[in-house]
């Protein structure tokens, strides 16, 4: 009986990391839409910082790192590095996941919303 409750589970936890694989590749041409709410602090194709740091090589770059940025104590301490994990965690509750940075935007509530972001992120930063 153990055992059926625990292949149940784990077969549950499969499909689960299935769906959430989907969900995280996301389509880049809806993430663009949805950056219209972040084009009037950041930028992504020139290394211009606004009320926010430029967004040109994020993936893989240390949080608190852009030269001539001045971040907040929490986030260049934060130790984070912006992959698809840290930024979808961001995203959703950027306060609540670096507690007394200073990005003002609430964040974005719908995992849609939040893969799809990422998913233009990729594209439009990686390249430059």
């Amino acid at each position: 009986m153990f055992r059926k409750a625990v292949g149940a589970v784990g077969f549950a936890a499969v499909l689960t990391m299935g769906v959430s694989v989907a969900q995280a590749e996301g389509d880049a041409a809806a993430g663009e839409k949805v950056f219209k709410k972040c084009k009037a602090c950041h930028v992504i194709d020139s290394e211009k910082n606004r009320l926010g740091p430029h967004l040109i090589g994020l993936f893989g770059r240390a949080a608190g790192s852009v030269d001539g940025f001045k971040y907040s104590k929490a986030m260049a301490g934060s130790g984070i590095t912006w992959d698809e994990t840290t930024l979808d965690a961001y995203l959703a509750d950027p306060k609540g996941y670096i507690p007394k940075n200073k990005m003002a935007f609430p964040g974005l509530k719908k995992d849609a919303d939040r893969a799809n972001i990422i998913a233009y992120l990729k594209e439009a930063t990686a390249g430059s």
